[in-house]
């Protein structure tokens, strides 16, 4: 299966990043395509499921972006929050790693058949989102 990654330093600590990510309502916010999230009751948990929403109307041509369903496969607070997009057949990790009390080193590793056309941007568009949402004011 083809993999894309991408590794980028937050301006936020761990704690304050994996309390954005956490927040189910919020990935709708910083992963591309997806316009609203639809949790199940047991919201960030190892085989909770989430309905997602796109904006994208698909085509002929062209089929929706992360449409379907988010199986949450694995979290370990404040370090590792894994998920398959079932829509995509897109299997995504993605890691926190402390560095320092004001940096956060993400890292996200997406996994995919041939036949999805996983696009390598698509991590690194995912945390250039998640950069710009998760800045502290510290460098005011």
């Amino acid at each position: 299966m083809p993999r894309a990654s991408a590794a980028r330093e937050l301006l936020a600590s761990r704690d304050d990043v994996w309390l954005f990510v956490a927040e189910p309502h919020h990935f709708s916010d910083w992963w591309p395509g997806v316009a609203g999230v639809r949790p199940d009751r047991r919201g960030l948990a190892e085989g909770a499921r989430w309905e997602l929403h796109t904006a994208d109307r698909p085509s002929f041509f062209r089929r929706a972006t992360s449409s379907g369903m988010l199986l949450v496969r694995g979290v370990k607070a404040p370090e590792r929050f894994a998920w398959t997009l079932t829509g995509d057949h897109i299997d995504a990790e993605l890691r926190l790693e402390a560095r320092g009390d004001d940096r956060t080193l993400a890292t996200l590793e997406l996994d995919a058949p041939w036949l999805v056309g996983l696009s390598r941007a698509l991590p690194r568009r995912a945390l250039a989102r998640l950069h710009a949402l998760c800045q502290t004011a510290a460098e005011l």
